[in-house]
């Protein structure tokens, strides 16, 4: 019955209590699980440009890009090498697989464990690749990392909405996209740093140091409170009434606190959430849960990412030039996503996506059209620092758009759409499809370069055209509007109305008379 109880994950009713100190701690702790995923993305595309690590891991990429440059022949294909694009991304992969393993730790052993657990199988990885001896021990190591960043993916989102005041649910719930962003950051100082080592093994410490974000999430958890929600579906009713009146700061939580049971009660009694996710009523969610993370993955944003060093080396930078230009545009996306913790909860979702997407197209057009009048077709040319530098300035505010519209939203929005019943197949659908289309466009991208040259930004910025207008067609506000409440929303949308039947809303009368605002009208729901 979508929307039929008050749910739990800091939608609902404005229940008394205010953002304590204690609450604050725990949701920047958690957070961190972030940096892992971050610190990763930053690190894999740093370390493939080091020319020590391709000399020993996989030197037919090295001499294939030495003779690049001694001949002056295809900048576009001297990268391209399918054991070096599975070393990328076999960690997606196994952060595929993961996801569907933590969804069940999440729940039966609570979401502080997930976390822990994921912290510890990550820093196993960070060892095992910093000792690498042959691409084998590498992809091992990868695979590790991978199930690290599955089981902190689904358990630390679930986390900030379940602590987090219902006020407060979009600020809170970004810190983890600014852990994200912190870590690619943190990441690219450290390839900038460790390229400089003499003797040609500044990779390893590039690789084994992805054990500090790994420890700090590991320790973290430890000392992370359980939320009240996971205390309750785990039968502990007297810790989680207690719990709840420590993370409110306030006596008065009878009402949440018999809301929280209620919520629990009733996902209890369904039994099938897979099945249920594939009726009529919940198409909205359903397709939200796969075209989101699908098209978060085609803006082409992993791409800058892990490979900006070499594509700016690619471009003609030198490598202390390449990798300074990825340390930039790391800086570019910590400080863009701010501007989302500021706005998300005023402007609203549509408005970000929207800005966001015409943005990105625009800085798509114009780097395609300044790389391939340069390079052209046969991707041999030099070009002039100013020239390059042009090019960066527009990759920046590429990433500056994506930092304050589909980075932070496309884990925001899924997490805030699905009623209690589903929400457990919704949240390991969003982050499995996420995965998976990450794995593809990582392991499709250098051959994808090679062959389409300059036109494979044209490509991606095709897909932004698409979701920008899937957005204003099919995305509704959902900006303040309560969790328990979100039925209405899809139920007063042009196309999504006609899925959901007037007995499917099940929300109580107070909510109906009053609407999603509170003011007769649901906010966004055009």
């Amino acid at each position: 019955m979508a929307g039929g109880v008050v749910v739990n994950t800091g939608g609902g009713k404005d229940y008394p209590g205010k953002l304590t100190m204690f609450v604050l701690f725990a949701c920047i702790v958690a957070a961190t699980g972030g940096l892992i995923f971050g610190y990763d993305i930053g690190i894999s595309g740093g370390v493939t440009s080091m020319n020590p690590f391709l000399m020993k891991f996989f030197p037919s990429v090295y001499r294939k890009e030495q003779e690049a440059e001694r001949n002056q022949s295809n900048q576009y294909c001297k990268f391209d090498s399918q054991l070096l694009t599975m070393f990328t991304s076999s960690l997606y992969l196994a952060a595929l697989v993961a996801s569907f393993f933590a969804a069940t730790v999440t729940r039966v052993a609570g979401r502080k464990w997930s976390m822990f657990g994921g912290g510890v199988t990550f820093l196993f990885g960070a060892a095992l690749n910093g000792a690498a001896k042959n691409v084998v021990m590498l992809i091992l190591g990868r695979v590790l990392l991978g199930i690290g960043v599955g089981f902190a993916n689904q358990s630390v989102p679930v986390y900030l909405s379940e602590m987090a005041p219902a006020r407060l649910r979009g600020m809170l719930n970004i810190g983890f996209q600014l852990m994200i962003t912190i870590g690619i950051l943190c990441a690219n100082l450290i390839n900038y740093g460790t390229a400089k080592i003499k003797g040609g093994w500044g990779w390893r410490v590039s690789l084994a140091l992805a054990a500090v974000p790994a420890a700090i999430i590991a320790v973290g958890a430890l000392f992370l409170p359980d939320t009240p929600n996971s205390l309750i579906d785990r039968g502990h009713t007297g810790a989680a009434k207690r719990m709840l009146k420590r993370v409110r700061g306030t006596e008065d939580v009878e009402e949440e606190y018999n809301d929280l049971v209620a919520a629990s009660e009733e996902s209890k009694l369904v039994a099938h959430p897979w099945r249920n996710i594939l009726q009529p009523r919940y198409r909205p969610q359903l397709v939200m849960a796969i075209a989101i993370p699908m098209f978060q993955q085609l803006t082409g944003i992993n791409v800058i990412m892990f490979y900006a060093p070499v594509l700016f080396k690619t471009l003609g930078f030198a490598d202390d030039a390449s990798l300074m230009s990825a340390v930039i545009t790391g800086l570019v996306n910590v400080f863009a996503t701010f501007v989302s913790i500021v706005t998300v909860d005023r402007l609203g979702r549509r408005k970000l996506f929207l800005q966001g997407g015409t943005q990105m197209l625009a800085c798509q057009i114009v780097v395609g059209s300044l790389i391939g009048a340069k390079f052209g077709f046969s991707g041999v040319a030099e070009i002039p620092k100013a020239y390059a530098a042009i090019v960066v300035l527009f990759i920046c505010a590429y990433v500056a758009g994506f930092a304050w519209s589909w980075g932070p939203l496309g884990w925001l929005v899924p997490s805030e759409i699905f009623p209690l019943e589903i929400r457990s197949a919704g949240q390991s659908i969003n982050v499995s499809v996420n995965m998976l289309c990450t794995f593809i466009i990582a392991q499709a991208f250098l051959p994808m370069l090679c062959r389409f040259k300059f036109i494979l930004f044209f490509f991606f910025g095709a897909w932004v055209v698409v979701m920008t207008i899937f957005v204003a067609l099919f995305l509704p506000e959902t900006k303040n509007v309560p969790i328990e409440e979100m039925v209405l929303v899809w139920k007063s949308h042009w196309y999504w109305g006609r899925f959901i039947r007037d007995e499917d809303v099940h929300v109580g009368a107070d909510l109906e008379m009053h609407g999603a605002n509170g003011n007769g009208k649901l906010g966004g729901a055009q």
